[in-house]
């Protein structure tokens, strides 16, 4: 078993089997995890900002930092491993917040709802989710059976 850290602005797709990728400390960044029963691949990204508008530089060296350049690409790159999007299976984790109490920012609820827009217009369904609350999370997907396995606050969930 290999297992791929996925870190902050980053992403990693794999078809090798007894692969597991995994990202750590999801708090507003939002995970996208990408999974093909067919081909047993599997596909996640970790990024930490809506809209490359802001930065358009850093989208240039770092796609993967924001949904809006990041996500289309984690898409891409399973295509060429030979995905279909039919097949895919998309979950999602993230969009906490942790350190803004007063609700100023918002940066997990702003990725949250890009990444809602970019998969409306693409007619991209999420198969299941664990978002938003003042909660850190850590992601890993098994890349031979599809399982998510999400933990926080000392507890395991599987999406």
């Amino acid at each position: 078993m290999s297992q791929l850290v996925v870190g902050i602005s980053d992403m990693k797709v794999s078809r090798t089997p007894g692969d597991v990728l995994v990202t750590y400390a999801l708090g507003s960044c939002i995970a996208v995890i990408l999974w093909d029963p067919v081909l047993r691949a599997g596909g996640m990204i970790h990024y930490m900002l809506p809209l490359s508008k802001t930065s358009p530089e850093k989208a240039e060296l770092t796609p993967a930092m924001f949904a809006d350049t990041g996500v289309p690409m984690l898409f891409r790159m399973m295509y060429a491993m030979g995905c279909k999007k039919e097949d895919l299976v998309v979950k999602v984790a993230g969009g906490g917040q942790l350190y803004d109490d007063s609700g100023a920012f918002q940066i997990g609820h702003r990725n949250y709802v890009v990444l809602r827009k970019i998969f409306w217009k693409n007619d991209i369904l999420i198969t299941a989710e664990d978002v938003g609350g003042p909660v850190s999370r850590t992601v890993r997907l098994s890349v031979d059976t599809g399982e998510v396995v999400i933990r926080s606050k000392g507890e395991e969930v599987t999406l």
